[in-house]
């Protein structure tokens, strides 16, 4: 079943049951009120009709005067136990007399068969006379009431209830619309058309539900198409070294070089596994970053110990590149981190500043803003403007690059390590990449 037949069943039923429960109450209370205020009617007439009858009137002409009054009552004596006179016929009158206690003025409820009555008593001044005039309404006559009010407030009930019905129906159908159209978009995401992706006007939760999808949306977009750069790239990365092994290979197996030139091929093809080997090694730790979260070991670390292993195992290419390599960290500073592949990735990122500095590189190490933050710098010719967006990327080489994964690398173990990685120009020159950790 439709989630908009769903909430529509699910109103009208509630409305159904509130308007039952509603309408229960109000009928069992309106003959209670219905009684209540005929008593009261009752009793004005009687008062006004005893005020006549003591003032302007003899007890003997009560009779007379009762008589033309429109009313069904009894004028009683409390005192002798007797109805003096009724408006009612006799059999009536002796009915209620046999079925009622008219001595008994708790009792406001009359019976006389299947019939009912409403009763009301006004005593005559002064009391001891013991005369009461009783005045009677048919319990029919308020229950007829009782039904027309009834069917009215029913009718108002059932126009109320297709009001809300119709307004039911527009509010669902304007709070499911927006679910079937993202239901569309996301079977686009499906296909991957993700050009024809449109956005959708909704507001509150389902806003942001649709706003995620677009950026989950996006975010797959850009994930697919790195992907089939990744793949690209890498296919040209491996395609070129091999080629240049296959042709040495065929070359020797041919026997088109001299003794001197198949030792030089010899040397070009171990040079060449190498650098496969580099690459393909480096494809398998990213690929491993990206699937395997929990081969991340959270420790706490030294940083200072951190850097200074960082310069041992750069100091042979420092040596060989005759680099003023410099560190400095401020104070017994800490990380909870990776430290074998927070080592890497600070590893890879000194040692692409070696490669490209011309004399010097800088590793500082410090606390600002309750952040820890490092940063690795050079004095080489720095990172292109149209490069920067792109530096992180897997395959992306600047200039004397090698593989062009190191630095992919490094932004993602930083990531994983819950960092942040950035690069600028630096005061020494070159590059300058920074490394912010949240405390």
């Amino acid at each position: 079943m439709k989630l908009q037949h769903q909430l529509n069943i699910a109103f009208t039923t509630l409305l159904v049951v509130i308007m039952g429960v509603a309408g229960y109450v109000i009928y069992s209370l309106i003959l209670d009120l219905l009684i209540q205020d005929e008593q009261r009617q009752l009793r004005q007439n009687g008062e006004i009709l005893v005020n006549v009858m003591t003032e302007e009137y003899e007890a003997s002409q009560y009779a007379e005067l009762l008589k033309d009054q429109n009313l069904q009552l009894f004028l009683y004596d409390r005192n002798q136990d007797a109805v003096l006179f009724s408006t009612m016929p006799d059999q009536i009158v002796r009915g209620l007399w046999e079925s009622n206690d008219f001595a008994d003025d708790s009792n406001s409820l009359w019976e006389y068969g299947d019939k009912n009555f409403v009763t009301s008593r006004i005593l005559f001044y002064p009391q001891d006379t013991g005369i009461e005039l009783i005045l009677l309404t048919p319990m029919n006559d308020i229950q007829a009431v009782q039904q027309n009010f009834i069917a009215r407030l029913l009718l108002v009930f059932l126009i109320g209830a297709a009001v809300a019905v119709l307004i039911s129906t527009f509010l669902t159908n304007k709070l499911v619309t927006p679910l079937s159209k993202l239901k569309w978009q996301m079977k686009k995401i499906e296909k991957r058309q993700f050009d024809d992706i449109e956005r959708i006007n909704a507001t509150g939760e389902i806003k942001e539900v649709e706003q995620s999808v677009h950026e989950m949306a996006e975010e797959l977009q850009r994930y697919m198409q790195s992907q089939q750069s990744f793949f690209q790239n890498a296919s040209h990365e491996l395609k070129t070294p091999l080629m240049t092994i296959q042709g040495y290979a065929e070359g020797i197996r041919d026997q088109i070089f001299d003794e001197k030139d198949q030792e030089k091929g010899l040397e070009v093809m171990v040079t060449e596994v190498n650098r496969l080997k580099t690459i393909i090694n480096e494809m398998i730790v990213l690929a491993k970053l990206d699937s395997e979260p929990a081969a991340y070991h959270t420790d706490q670390i030294q940083l200072s110990s951190l850097i200074n292993q960082v310069e041992e195992r750069a100091l042979p290419l420092v040596n060989e590149r005759e680099i003023d390599f410099r560190h400095h960290v401020e104070g017994d500073l800490t990380l909870m981190a990776d430290e074998e592949k927070l080592l890497r990735a600070l590893l890879n990122l000194t040692i692409n500043g070696i490669r490209h500095a011309k004399s010097q590189v800088a590793i500082d190490v410090y606390n600002r803003n309750q952040m820890t933050k490092i940063t690795v710098e050079d004095d080489g010719d720095g990172v292109s403007e149209d490069l920067i967006p792109h530096i992180f990327h897997r395959f992306v080489k600047g200039k004397n690059g090698e593989t062009g994964l190191g630095l992919a690398i490094a932004r993602a173990i930083i990531e994983q390590s819950g960092g942040k990685i950035s690069v600028t120009d630096s005061a020494l020159g070159g590059a300058k990449f920074e490394i912010i950790f949240p405390q």
